[in-house]
């Protein structure tokens, strides 16, 4: 299939999420024996037309010069140059600033977007912004033909908000199994000796009530704060807790193989996100033998489950650094926990695997119905619910089922559990 990948600024990764998840499905494609463009700002720093025989079309980003609304005409151009190229399939990763030019998208194309999170609850933006968002979400699931959600939280949402079926993929990581504990030396660090963060210095991250936590509590660990602190919010950040001799602030830090050595080598590792799906940090966290402490909400709890401590308030964040060690029996467990979960359901394998599979299943879906032929099936369909919404007795009947299988799959983890104690109380004698 002849497919584009837009909503990112560009492979390879340079920036963030997005742009990681497009680096590793692209080449994926390619090696499947797919024909695959991945669109790029024209101030990316990577300018060749190709990357590991994935075509990239620069188009032209007035972002550095107009700000935020610069992405608004950055989508555009990508869209108008989609037009051309007679795409089977155009994937979009997000629909913030592209939702808007929905209806110049070609209409013979397959368009599938991931939904991203629910961007309009971040507190950053104001009133007005925050109404836009929520207009830009709702023409995004008009003028798509599949979605994708990145987390059952933003899937059952989208069902119970828009009647619409979503296909739930999450992100993946690749587990870190090399550490280099000379990366410590350059921070004047020790292994352990450390709690961290890495975040956008944003409201809804809760950064504020990790470090209230942390500088109220008797714990005279250092604490890493990982993330641009040259911002409005950084700057109030700064202020409030830089003169603590605990509080560190590093700055942004592109260079993963430094991420993956300062958590595998922290003593908590603090993920305060609330807003989104799948947070591709929190996965990077569970693959780098992070012991994790979470904001307690339904994104995070549906990805970590048991295998990590909770907060919703400074005072138990305060509590968790003054009794959480990495060295305990119960974080060596979440930490075998969270790297069987990276191995089973967030290899990256497993999830370019799934998102070619619902490429193939949309191409013959959308195809077959505009020849008239039903193909909405219980496994391919996962578009527009127009015409078999779901009853609220069949909704009853799969949380049964989905029920029936956590037990199950409960009754496996406890049997692990209990073999792992066993092995472990056994070493330490």
């Amino acid at each position: 299939m002849k497919i584009a990948i837009t909503g990112t600024r560009g492979v390879p990764n340079y920036y963030g999420g997005f742009e990681q998840f497009a680096e590793h499905l692209s080449e994926f494609l390619v090696k499947d024996g797919h024909d695959v463009t991945v669109y790029n700002s024209h101030t990316h720093p990577y300018q060749a037309t190709e990357w590991k025989g994935v075509k990239i079309r620069h188009c032209h980003d007035p972002e550095n010069k107009l700000g935020t609304i610069g992405q608004f005409f950055y989508d555009l151009n990508c869209i108008l140059d989609c037009r051309r190229r007679h795409y089977d399939i155009i994937l979009q990763l997000g629909y913030t600033s592209n939702s808007i030019w929905g209806f110049l998208l070609p209409k013979k194309s397959v368009i599938i977007t991931n939904m991203d999170g629910m961007e309009w609850k971040r507190s950053k933006y104001s009133p007005r912004v925050q109404k836009f968002l929520r207009w830009a979400e709702k023409l995004a699931v008009k003028t798509s033909d599949f979605l994708i959600s990145d987390s059952i939280g933003i899937q059952d949402y989208l069902l119970q908000k828009y009647g619409v079926r979503s296909h739930y993929i999450p992100y993946g990581a690749s587990l870190f199994e090399e550490p280099e504990i000379e990366v410590l030396a350059q921070y004047e660090l020790e292994k352990y000796s450390y709690d961290m963060l890495i975040a956008r210095l944003e409201p809804e991250n809760n950064i504020e009530a990790i470090l209230e936590g942390v500088t109220t509590s008797n714990c005279e660990r250092t604490f890493l704060v990982i993330g641009n602190h040259n911002t409005a919010y950084g700057a109030y950040l700064k202020d409030k807790f830089g003169l603590s001799n605990k509080v560190r602030f590093i700055g942004s830090i592109y260079d993963m193989r430094i991420l993956n050595n300062l958590r595998y080598f922290s003593n908590i590792y603090f993920h305060g996100h609330s807003v989104g799906g799948t947070n591709p940090s929190l996965l990077e966290a569970m693959s780098s033998n992070s012991y994790i402490c979470a904001n307690k909400n339904i994104f995070n709890f549906s990805i970590l489950g048991n295998d990590a401590t909770y907060f919703t308030n400074s005072a138990e964040v305060r509590q968790m650094v003054e009794s959480m060690e990495k060295n305990s029996e119960e974080a060596r467990f979440s930490i075998f926990n969270n790297h069987r979960k990276i191995r089973t359901t967030y290899s990256w394998d497993d999830i370019n695997g799934q998102y070619i599979r619902c490429m193939i299943d949309a191409y013959k879906e959308k195809n077959f119905a505009q020849k008239g032929l039903d193909v909405f099936t219980p496994r391919t369909s996962f578009g527009r619910l127009t015409r078999n919404v779901q009853s609220p007795e069949e909704r009853v009947r799969q949380l049964e089922e989905e029920n029936a299988r956590l037990k199950t799959m409960y009754a496996d983890l406890s049997l692990i559990h209990n073999t792992y104690k066993e092995a472990v109380t056994k070493s330490m004698s």
